[in-house]
């Protein structure tokens, strides 16, 4: 049979089915590296909401928490209390709550008690306010307490490739982001920011506008695994099926053949 694969008759065929099934098979290690990655992942994310909610102020005075080991802290719970510099404020576009398309304020937050200065994501408004210039509603004078989770920089949008410009000689400031840039925020900041933002929890005494989010984890595994044992057994089907397939068509081919001399 392996000889008859490897015939003249056959070969070029035979090359395209390993070819076929080396691809299968490559999709279904693609997708166990993938189901890897989220496991990951999910352990990673587990692992910070499993931990106590951060005290940033005094993990900065204590040194229980370096700026560098922040960015390893996403999504673990934190809170913190400063005063906001609204001189500072830049929007995040292409925000929606309830079918409404607004911006994200991303606010400096001064944090007592230290040096640091921190971006909190305080919520949704509308766009409108926005382009018209109607931001001094939803400022938040004086001392005040935030609550949320650790999130980190982002150099472009979740849906979409397009990157914010980087400042120009001119120091170009931007007024909004398509992402969540703390390095390109930090730019145009005439002070240093930490590494990460908050983005402040929903809080039932607050009523917004800023509207609050709280933030949605979906820790599964996905279909990764499904996939890959799907893959496989078509590498497998097809690896097994070819030789017999080969088989039939040959037994017929002589069977016609002898047929015909006999006629």
């Amino acid at each position: 049979m392996f000889l008859r694969l490897l015939s003249r008759q056959w070969i070029l065929t035979t090359l395209l089915v390993v070819l076929a099934m080396g691809v299968m098979a490559r999709l279904g290690i693609w997708q166990l590296d993938r189901l890897e990655q989220r496991r990951t992942f999910n352990a990673r994310v587990q692992a910070q909401l499993d931990q106590p909610a951060l005290d940033l102020s005094q993990a900065l005075q204590t040194g229980a928490a370096s700026q560098r080991e922040l960015e390893g802290m996403e999504y673990r719970d934190i809170f913190v209390s400063g005063e906001y510099d609204f001189s500072q404020e830049v929007a995040l576009r292409n925000q929606v709550y309830e079918n409404q398309l607004g911006v994200h304020l991303f606010t400096p937050l001064m944090i007592s008690g230290s040096e640091h200065t921190i971006l909190i994501n305080r919520g949704w408004v509308p766009f409108n306010d926005f382009t018209q210039g109607n931001l001094d509603r939803y400022r938040e004078e004086g001392q005040v307490t935030v609550r949320g989770v650790i999130r980190v920089s982002q150099e472009r949008p979740e849906l979409g490739r397009a990157v914010d410009p980087t400042p120009g000689p001119d120091g170009q400031r931007l007024e909004s982001l398509l992402a969540a840039n703390v390095e390109r925020i930090a730019a145009q900041t005439p002070y240093p920011l930490l590494p990460v933002y908050i983005q402040q929890s929903a809080d039932s005494t607050w009523s917004g506008p800023p509207h609050r989010a709280d933030l949605e984890l979906t820790l599964t595994e996905g279909s990764h695994l499904g996939y890959a044992l799907q893959w496989f057994s078509f590498a497998l089907i097809l690896g097994i099926g070819y030789p017999f397939y080969v088989r039939r068509e040959s037994e017929t081919g002589k069977s016609s053949a002898q047929y015909v001399r006999s006629a």
